[in-house]
């Protein structure tokens, strides 16, 4: 009989248990499931972080995860040099191109003006925003 559990906190270990199942059919079906996770750290002269992006390559894309700025590191262009940082790892490294999400209340336009396209939203239900998800080519 099959048990199911729900667990909280950092499901790390977990999802790495799941990404290992889930490239077994990759394999087979010829597309391996590695996952390559980096992240570029935007720091001020006295070394405190003021930016980020973290993502992950897999299956011949870059997924952006996080792109955070602090307040005071915002509207200075940082946002859209971490984007280029991405940009040019995933045309270094052969990837086909870059893509992410956002919500409605943040920073979709901001994704337009770097030249992303986007590719579907879930809609806005009840007090859940809308998510919009972008894609932008390399070459």
């Amino acid at each position: 009989m099959t048990e199911f559990t729900i667990e909280r906190g950092d499901g790390a270990a977990f999802d790495g248990t799941l990404e290992t199942l889930l490239d077994v059919h990759a394999q087979k079906a010829g597309h391996p499931f590695i996952v390559e996770e980096m992240f570029w750290k935007a720091t001020d002269g006295d070394g405190n972080v003021v930016g980020g992006l973290s993502g992950k390559s897999q299956l011949g894309w870059l997924f952006v995860k996080l792109l955070a700025l602090a307040p005071q590191a915002r509207r200075t262009g940082l946002g859209g040099r971490l984007l280029e940082k991405a940009e040019a790892f995933a045309r270094e490294n052969g990837l086909a191109g870059v893509y992410l999400d956002t919500y409605a209340f943040q920073a979709p336009e901001f994704y337009a003006k770097c030249g992303y396209n986007e590719i579907g939203r879930l809609p806005a239900v009840g007090d859940a925003p809308q998510r919009i998800w972008f894609a932008k080519p390399c070459g």
